[in-house]
Formats: structure tokens, sequence, C-alpha cells
């Protein structure tokens, strides 16, 4: 029985919106453009139930991994389409990094002001990106028992200023399910902090 329930959960979550935004102004998205995502309405042109693969093999199958799986790059700095090697260890390029760049350019064309998402554990529960235009928003206090990270959650107000409040680890002296063995390690969920330097030297461009 209890599969059963976990078979509609996760068919329940296919037919669930994938971005939402905010008086024309703010998108919100758990990953972010990626290399496809360059207009707010093709989200809406999705077919559901979603097919959400890590071998895309179509033009959807992408945008919808852009979407959900897609970071910003490490810095500033680092313009354009990059590898993102640590959520695609094979290099396959269906999972990738954006740059500020791509940010500025994603907004402008859409007329917004502003990107709210999550997908990385930030040490202080938000991080700001492309200069404030992004903003990476993680909830989870102590991710996985490990990471000693805050959590935060963001307000808006009426002149759609972000006031980020935060959320502080407490001492877990029980110990996380995450952390209990083999059986602990196999269950803990493919987020890493977004602080972990990069475990690549080279650096691949896709522009």
């Amino acid at each position: 029985a209890s599969d059963v329930y976990k078979r509609q959960i996760n068919d329940l979550f296919d037919y669930l919106p994938l971005a939402a935004v905010i008086e024309d102004k703010i998108l919100c998205l758990h990953g972010g453009i990626g290399s496809t995502l360059d207009q707010v309405a093709r989200i809406e042109t999705l077919k559901r139930p979603l097919e959400v693969v890590h071998d895309v093999q179509t033009e959807q199958q992408q945008l919808v991994v852009d979407i959900l799986w897609s970071d910003p790059t490490d810095t500033d700095q680092d313009l354009g389409i990059r590898a993102n090697y640590i959520r695609d260890p094979n290099s396959t390029g269906n999972i990738v990094k954006y740059g500020p760049d791509k940010v500025y350019e994603f907004l402008a064309r859409n007329n917004l002001s502003m990107i709210l998402r999550a997908h990385e554990c930030v040490m202080d529960g938000f991080e700001r990106f492309a200069g404030g235009t992004l903003i990476t928003v993680f909830s989870a206090t102590d991710y996985c028992g490990r990471h000693k990270n805050a959590g935060a959650v963001l307000f808006i107000t009426r002149k759609f200023e972000i006031i980020p409040k935060l959320i502080y680890p407490i001492d877990n002296g029980d110990g996380n399910w995450m952390m209990e063995g083999e059986v602990g390690k196999e269950k803990r969920p493919p987020t890493p902090p977004r602080w972990v330097p990069p475990q690549f030297s080279r650096v691949d461009s896709f522009n």
C-alpha cells in the first residue's frame, strides 16, 4: 500500500506548477533558466504530466531539466553557459550553470525585475547573484546535519523590496536520519552546498 501512495504522490508532482510570477515582476522557480528558458511563456507550453529525465532526448525534456536543476555560475564574473560538473559529472551538457549576463538578458526580454530560486544550500540561507537580480533562498537549516548553514525566508514588501529573515540551526543531539550509516547516505538528496569549490580545474563554455 505504501508503494501505491508513493506513486500517487509522485504522479501529483508531475502536474504541479513549475514556476510562479509575482505581480508581473518576480519569477520564482526551483533551479533557474539554464540554457533553454528564454521566455516565461514557454513554461506554460509544457505538456502534462511532466517527463523529468536526466537522459535528455527532446527540447521539452531539456527545458524541464533547466528549470529544475540548473544553477547560477560560481561568481558574477563567470559569464555565459558553463558546465555543471557537480550535478553533471558525466559531462552530458544537460545540466548547466548560467552566468549573470544570461540573467540580465532574460529579465530584460521578459520585462521582469528579479528571479527567486532555490536548489542550492547557501551558508547564510540566502545569496544574491547577478548584481542582486537573482536570489537563491534555502530554508533547511544545518542541511543533512553537517553543513551548519542558516535557513532563510524572504519577505517581499509592497515596493518589491526583499527582506530576508534568517533561521539559525539548533544543535540536534539526536543525529540526523540522513547520517545513519550507509542507508542514510543512500537516501541523502543530491543538493550540494553552493560554497563547495569545483572539483575540476577546467572551465567549459557552451556559448
